[in-house]
């Protein structure tokens, strides 16, 4: 219900924001260039699992972001506190996969751009295993040129110390979260064109990169098949270059 999803949104950013600055310390940069009202888009590099909430508790103003539909069909008390914390933080629930499933996530995505929301997303499309940043999909292009709305980019530090890929309770380290100056992206062209959604997207990412000072991978960043290849790409830095990415 709308009322108690403004309710749980507010009781977030009143009490875990101020917990969460004075646990983790956040180094917060450029806060100013998150316009106050109005449809943006906030591109972040992916380290962690907790970015999301990282990057909506410590924004200035409400963001939404997607998260695995889970979160919210849980049972029981624990499922309660599931929807709870992440309606309140602006998550918004959807089944993962890609082809229509990706594009209904988009379409959401683009329903709260079209309604004057913040909307964040994660160009790379998953979180680096080896530290680096790898390419991004272009879907980020496509909500901008299709929306009109900037892109903020973003770029976290530190969130991969205190919930590194597998761990399951959070570590004390410095986070430091840096928002870019915003990007007009409509000089590059049209949302149907796959030329001007290539550029965009590339420019994205190398301001995120510029900020974060991550090695690029050159590479999309496909998920491991298995157990197995996710620890090689960790040990010795595999590069999935076969990587084709669904346009």
């Amino acid at each position: 219900m709308p009322g108690s999803t403004m309710f749980t949104t507010a009781l977030a950013r009143a009490v875990v924001a101020p917990l969460a600055r004075v646990v983790w310390r956040p180094k917060i940069i450029g806060r100013k260039n998150v316009p106050k009202r109005g449809a943006v888009i906030l591109a972040s590099n992916h380290r962690s699992f907790i970015d999301s909430p990282a990057i909506t508790i410590m924004a200035p103003r409400k963001v939404s972001f997607l998260a695995k539909q889970e979160y919210f069909t849980g049972k029981g008390l624990r499922g309660a506190l599931s929807r709870a914390f992440f309606g309140g933080i602006g998550a918004i629930g959807v089944e993962r996969g890609a082809g229509a499933a990706a594009q209904h996530a988009l379409d959401l995505g683009l329903a709260r751009l079209h309604e004057g929301e913040a909307f964040a997303i994660y160009p790379e499309g998953t979180r680096s295993l080896d530290g680096r940043i790898y390419r991004g999909r272009t879907g980020v292009a496509w909500l901008a040129l299709t929306s009109g709305a900037p892109v903020v980019p973003v770029a976290l530090t530190g969130t991969e110390d205190v919930q590194p890929v597998g761990s399951r309770i959070p570590k004390l380290a410095r986070v430091t979260i840096e928002f870019g100056k915003p990007i007009d992206l409509s000089t590059f062209g049209e949302a149907s064109s796959g030329r001007a959604r290539r550029h965009a997207t590339d420019a994205v990412m190398a301001a995120i990169q510029e900020m974060s000072g991550q090695e690029p991978a050159n590479a999309y960043n496909n998920p491991p098949a298995t157990i197995v290849e996710r620890v090689r790409r960790v040990l010795h830095r595999d590069d999935p270059s076969e990587a084709v990415e669904p346009d």
